[in-house]
Formats: C-alpha cells, sequence, structure tokens
C-alpha cells in the first residue's frame, strides 16, 4: 500500500518533533543543574550530564533518550498494520526521531550525538537487532575502554545485524535497513572528532576523570 503526502508529513514531523525532546537540558533544568550545552563538551547527552556530578541525572536522561528512539517506531510496529502503514512507515519515524535528537528544533538545533536513541530505535525494529548492537557496545567498552570506539563499532555492525537477522529472525526490508545505514552514517559523522583524538591516542577512556571544562566530544 502507497503512503499518501500527509501520511508522510505525519510520520516524519511526528518522530521528529519526539526526537527534539532534548532530555539532557530538560532533566538537568529539572533537576536544577546547569544547562549541559554550557559545560565540559557542550555536547547535551548523557555523557555530559555525568559531569555534572549527578549520576541519577545522567542516567535518567540516557533511558530518556533511549526511550524517545524506542516508543515511536515501537507504536507504529505494533498497531500500524491496522491503519495501513507498513514497514516504511516504521524506517520514515526511526530515521525522523534519531534526526530530531541530532537536530532538535527545540533548542536551537543543538542535539546530541543520538547514541542512546539509535539504540532504542533499533531496539523498536527489532528487540535482537537492538540486544546484538548493544552486546557490540559492551564487548568493545569492557576491552577497549573507549565509548566512543564502542559507539563507532556498534554503529558500523548494526546495518550488518540486520541483514543477517533477514536469515535469521525475521524479514527484512529495504526501508528499515536504509534507516539503519543513514543512522549510522550520521554516527559516524558526528564522531569524527572522537576518530582523530583515537588516531591520535588522545581520547579518553571510561572511568577516567576529567575536568568539567573539558571541551573533548563525548560519544553520546
Amino acid at each position: 500500500m502507497s503512503l499518501d503526502s500527509s501520511t508522510i508529513l505525519g510520520l516524519v514531523l511526528g518522530g521528529y518533533l519526539i526526537g527534539s525532546l532534548s532530555f539532557a537540558v530538560i532533566v538537568s533544568r529539572v533537576m536544577g543543574l546547569d544547562d549541559p550545552r554550557t559545560y565540559g563538551s557542550q555536547n547535551p547527552g548523557a555523557t555530559n550530564v555525568l559531569r555534572s556530578g549527578n549520576k541519577q541525572a545522567a542516567v535518567t536522561t540516557l533511558l530518556l533518550d533511549a526511550l524517545k528512539g524506542f516508543f515511536p517506531v515501537f507504536f507504529v510496529k505494533l498497531y500500524g498494520a491496522q491503519f495501513g502503514l507498513d514497514e516504511r512507515a516504521v524506517a520514515l519515524v526511526a530515521l525522523s526521531a534519531f534526526i530530531g535528537h541530532v537536530w532538535p528544533v527545540f533548542f536551537r538545533f543543538q542535539g546530541g550525538k543520538g547514541v542512546a536513541t539509535a539504540a532504542g530505535v533499533l531496539f523498536g525494529i527489532e528487540p535482537v537487532l537492538g540486544l546484538a548492537t548493544l552486546g557490540t557496545w559492551l564487548i568493545v567498552a569492557f576491552f577497549f575502554r573507549y565509548s566512543s570506539l564502542a559507539a563507532l563499532s556498534a554503529a558500523v555492525f548494526a546495518p550488518m545485524y540486520y541483514w543477517l537477522g533477514d536469515r535469521i529472525v525475521w524479514s527484512a526490508s529495504q526501508a528499515e535497513l536504509l534507516a539503519v545505514i543513514l543512522m549510522c552514517v550520521v554516527l559516524v559523522a558526528r564522531h569524527v572528532d572522537n576518530i582523530a583524538r583515537l588516531l591520535r591516542g588522545e581520547e579518553s577512556k571510561i572511568g577516567t576523570k576529567k575536568s568539567a571544562t573539558t571541551s573533548d566530544a563525548d560519544s553520546n
């Protein structure tokens, strides 16, 4: 079934607006913390919120950023068929929510790098895909202690996992695969500074204490 222009616009706009809720900023305001865009890496993500010293705020940000990617995709995946929505609608919502996080309209388009939101989107598309990608992040992070390298590795492998899943678990969709590939391309592009520091041997490892005034970029 073809998607009409109004349906496409509604899906893209809805996903984008949900994604544009920058929970790093919102949670910090609610908990009386400084705006994460004013300290550390100035990146509105969970990693930078952690630099405020408030672990609860960081964990809350991480979960909410993931959930805003998961729920829009999950609901379209679960209930979309009865409204004539297919896998193309899932792909549109997935990509729109992710783009909303990276370039949020509510926060002057100053968004995070999208790792948590992308993870939520992947879990929404296929839980096994989300688990495989998360597992990649955890393995790389455990052995190499670089959050950015873990994120980049997960981004590279996610499309491969989706493609392989077609032969094992689910029926692949070209639209969903394209959405996953585009998200991963954006993720890699958002980590250019991290890649440069990794190559120079200057990237901070997980657990390394960093000054609140550091300008290093995060991986979330």
